[in-house]
């Protein structure tokens, strides 16, 4: 369902543009820098995270507060979403947190080779459609473009609540040579995991008994 376009967009949106910033190649290689001069504490020294599609930043906030030794970069391409989680961020203080308006395939670039420490994919568009297989956010043009920013080690980190998109998902991963580190069909049958954060739409599904589905991957090793 499209949401409903708010009142305000713009201004909203400037309200919160100290936590907004462009998309861009000059930043490849940058993000230390980026964050040492925003931190109060000057920690660009930290390991950098990025979420692609962050929706309206439950994930990305919640977890910019429970590790603030990390620094974070969200991603969202809808204006209205990544309003409301720009005013979420504003409102909780986080320093370690940035979002940047646009899409993976743009966005991606901004990243240098190996500057990455890990990916989340949290509840992306499934495209159930079969002509529609390319756009997914695991298909193998944007696996190619997450294994060229993950550093050596660096982890994909994904959660649907759409079996299909997980199948597909863990067949391409296979495909492309990314090793298998943790697969979870229902992953609120346990306790909540320690490193995580539900999204809004997460909440939204266990609260119905739908099973999330979560892996980790790691890319395949680079060879001289």
């Amino acid at each position: 369902m499209r949401m409903r376009k708010k009142k305000h967009l713009d201004d909203r949106l400037e309200a919160c543009s100290s936590l907004l910033t462009e998309a861009g190649e000059e930043k490849q290689g940058k993000w230390s820098d980026f964050f040492a001069s925003r931190r109060s504490d000057g920690r660009g020294d930290l390991p950098v995270r990025a979420e692609i599609g962050c929706g309206k930043g439950a994930f990305a906030v919640g977890m910019a507060q429970k590790y603030p030794d990390v620094n974070f970069v969200a991603v969202e391409r809808v204006p209205d979403v990544i309003m409301l989680a720009t005013e979420k961020a504003k409102a909780s203080g986080v320093e370690n947190l940035i979002f940047i308006l646009g899409d993976a395939s743009g966005v991606t670039g901004s990243f240098g080779d190996g500057e990455i420490e890990k990916v989340y994919l949290n509840f992306s568009d499934p495209w159930p459609k079969k002509r529609h297989a390319k756009r997914r956010l695991t298909a193998p043009p944007f696996l190619a473009l997450y294994e060229r920013i993950l550093k050596p080690g660096g982890e994909l980190v994904m959660k649907t609540d759409n079996d299909g998109l997980f199948d597909f998902s863990l067949e391409q991963l296979d495909l492309c040579g990314w090793r298998l580190i943790g697969s979870e069909r229902d992953l609120h049958a346990k306790a909540q995991r320690e490193d995580d954060v539900m999204t809004e739409y997460e909440s939204n599904f266990v609260s119905q008994g739908k099973n999330i589905n979560r892996l980790v991957a790691v890319p395949p090793e680079k060879t001289e």
